[in-house]
Formats: C-alpha cells, structure tokens, sequence
C-alpha cells in the first residue's frame, strides 16, 4: 500500500465541497468493482456512493477489495433508476469515453473537476455519474448528465478499469477542491436535474400540444433544445419563468 501525504493547502472548505460530491455507479456488474471504486474514492475524501441497479450488493467480494474503506460501501444508497440518484443534483458529469451526436462538447476529467468543484462549494448538490464495465453509460443515462466527461488517456491502450476511471476523477476533484475559493459573485440558486427534467417533460407536452411537435415524426428537435438548455446552466428562477411562459401559452390558446 503507498502512503498518501496531506498536502499543506488542504483545508475544511476542501472537505466540505467534496462531501457535496456523489459518485454514482450505474449498473455495476462485479462486486469487486465496487468495493475497488470505494477504495479510490475514500482516498481523496470523497465519501458518497449511490448505486443504480447494482447486480450484486452487498457483497462479501465487494468488502474485501474495499480494503478498509468499508465505511463508504455502508453508507451506500441503492437506487432504481438514475433519474433517483440524482435527484437534488445540480450538476452531473458523465463518463464517455466517446463522442456522442448532439451532445455539448466533451470536457476533460481536469476541466470537468473544476466545474464541479464550482458548483459544490456554492452550496449545490453534483453528481460523478460511472456506466457498466462493458458498454458504460446509455444514451439516455448522458441525457440526464450536464457535462459529457473523458479521461485523456493513451490513444492507443485507453482501457481503464471502473475503479481507475473512478479513482482519476476522485483525485482531480481533490487536487480542485483543496485550494478553492468561492467567486465574488452573485448567482441565483442553480436548476436540479429533476427540476430541468421536468421543464423538457413540460416542454415536449406543449410543443406537442401546438403542433410544431409531430410525435409520430419527432426528429431531433428535443435533442436539439438540450443541447442548446445546455450550454447555460439554468437556475431555478430560469426554470421556472420558462415553465410560466408555456402556461401562459396555453392559455392564450
């Protein structure tokens, strides 16, 4: 086992940002990954796993590769779907090794750490969020995420197992939130997942209800205002003034 030192800069603020940071692993297949990712993440401070669908939990194989960091797999929650896991989050970064049509453009695990350390020591809930071992995350689990993330690994092994993909991210979060300082500026309280999804829910229902959205023949279109929703980070107050145009809308017809 190597020793990790504390460096000098780390400080309470640090710890506390990173205890608003959740990894999420979706569909792990193999317990042992899962106490592997445990490991990774209680060596950079970050304690909070949430599992969706896991195959196997709990699991003695998962305990033993946890390796002392039993405390992380204990406070564990287990989820149904992702829409739960992230429910409360206000920004959440998933894992994709590739580039996806329509999505915003993929950040680095360095970029993305910054972003997130931001948006976790304002005072918001985020979100790491992990696919399976084999195929990662759906096209509709990165619907749900804000920022598409990559590690920049070798072009030509990049095979990184759960735990190392999870154990890059948790130590580029750590290297961030040791020496952040929160901005002078003033921001509204920023959107949760569930509350931007339910504007795209009630967006879809009334661009369906006008007829500029044909069900039968949706296209792109919903793609198409995520991606442009998502190049800004809503805040709350901008959720719901949207949300009062539409049913302003409805009532003028």
């Amino acid at each position: 086992m190597v020793p990790l030192r504390e460096t000098a800069n780390s400080n309470m603020n640090g710890s506390a940002t990173l205890d608003r940071i959740r990894v999420v692993l979706v569909r792990p297949s193999h317990p042992g990954n899962v106490g592997a990712a445990a490991r990774a993440m209680k060596t950079m401070g970050v304690s909070r796993l949430a599992l969706v669908q896991p195959r196997a939990f709990p699991h003695a194989e998962a305990h033993a590769r946890a390796s002392g960091a039993t405390d992380v797999l204990e406070g564990a929650s287990v989820w149904k779907s992702l829409p739960e896991a992230l429910e409360g989050v206000v920004l959440a970064a998933g894992l994709s090794a590739r580039r996806r049509e329509l999505w915003l453009a993929q950040r680095s695990a360095r970029e993305a750490a910054r972003e997130l350390v931001a948006a976790a020591g304002g005072g918001g809930e985020v979100a790491l969020v992990f696919g399976t071992e084999t195929s990662g995350l759906s096209n509709d689990d990165m619907r749900l995420c804000h920022l598409p993330v990559f590690i920049p690994a070798n072009p030509e092994y990049s095979s990184l197992n759960l735990a190392a993909a999870v154990q890059v991210l948790c130590y580029e979060l750590r290297q961030v939130a040791v020496e952040w300082q929160p901005p002078r500026v003033d921001c509204g309280e920023p959107a949760t997942v569930d509350e931007t999804e339910a504007m795209f829910a009630h967006l879809e229902r009334s661009l369906g209800a006008s007829g500029f959205l044909d069900p039968a023949n949706p296209k792109r279109l919903m793609p198409r205002l995520r991606r442009m929703f998502g190049r800004v980070r809503l805040e709350r107050e901008e959720v719901n003034i949207l949300r009062g145009m539409l049913n302003a809308f409805k009532k003028v017809d």
